[in-house]
């Protein structure tokens, strides 16, 4: 059986994109699926921000195919595990579920590791190295993610 996980940011430029391939360099793609989204619109079929694909290529993975689309309610249907950034997008998504096994697969992404942090912090308008340790953050939640993927099979 085929675990099938979305990640999910406000403009699915920076974070989700990060996710998406973090995680799928974690796992077996014929075991888990990944993918991801924006709650916003506003770059759809866009590919992720050069920073997010700088930062990701530093650690040998390439997120240059991706390319930015919206959440959609169809989503719950064809997702087991929903991944959010934020509290705002966490609360968007809730926003479209339209039962309880819906709302029970979204998840704050932070909320699987022990961090102090429960927040990924959107790096967007930041600067720095922003993008690294954001890349660092999410790297720790996916590598808890597929290790308990890895327990279920």
């Amino acid at each position: 059986m085929t675990t099938r996980v979305l990640m999910v940011c406000l403009g699915n430029i920076c974070r989700s994109p990060l996710a998406e391939g973090i995680l799928q360099s974690k796992v077996d793609p014929k075991k888990v699926v990944v993918d991801s989204a924006g709650t916003g619109s506003y770059h759809l079929g866009n590919k992720p921000d050069e920073r997010s694909i700088a930062v990701s290529r530093k650690y040998g993975i390439d997120i240059t195919r991706q390319r930015c689309r919206q959440f959609s309610p169809k989503d719950f249907d064809d997702f087991d595990l929903i991944y959010t950034m934020d509290h705002s997008n966490y609360s968007n998504v809730i926003a479209l579920a339209r039962n309880e096994d819906h709302i029970r697969k979204v998840k704050m992404l932070l909320d699987e590791v022990e961090s102090g942090i429960r927040e990924v912090p959107d790096p967007y308008y930041g600067s720095g190295d922003g993008f690294e340790k954001v890349f660092h953050l999410i790297d720790k939640a996916c590598s808890e993610i597929a290790r308990k993927l890895e327990n279920q099979s």
